[in-house]
């Protein structure tokens, strides 16, 4: 069994910031790709950054210049720093990984965690 558990989110103002972990554990031979994902009230599920296991990035370009996602490989984590948030991040994110439970086993994208809430009002 593979658990993904985040952390970090909260009510913040307008301009301000907040920063998420991600924390993977349980039977891990080695991950993949790592990635944020967020629900909004009423919205489907839409990527928010993502990035490979040599430091490769993605990210949706509504939050380009102001998130940054990056990973600690040692500790299986994955963190997003969130700055300059707006009204419109508020939303549940997700964390998602690519995780290969042995050598011989294919990588696994289905392992999500129970997502923190993120809400940014004044």
């Amino acid at each position: 069994q593979v658990q993904l558990v985040e952390s970090g989110g909260g009510l913040v103002q307008p301009g301000g910031s907040l920063r998420l972990s991600c924390a993977a554990s349980g039977s891990i031979f080695s991950i993949n790709a790592m990635g944020w994902y967020r629900q909004a009230p009423g919205y489907q599920r839409e990527l928010v950054a993502t990035i490979t296991s040599d430091g490769s990035t993605n990210y949706a370009d509504s939050v380009k210049d102001r998130f940054t996602i990056s990973r600690d490989n040692a500790k299986n984590t994955v963190y997003l720093q969130m700055n300059s948030l707006k009204p419109e991040d508020t939303a549940v994110y997700y964390c998602n990984a690519g995780v290969r439970t042995t050598l011989a086993t294919p990588y696994v994208y289905g392992y999500w965690g129970q997502g923190t809430q993120v809400t940014v009002s004044s």
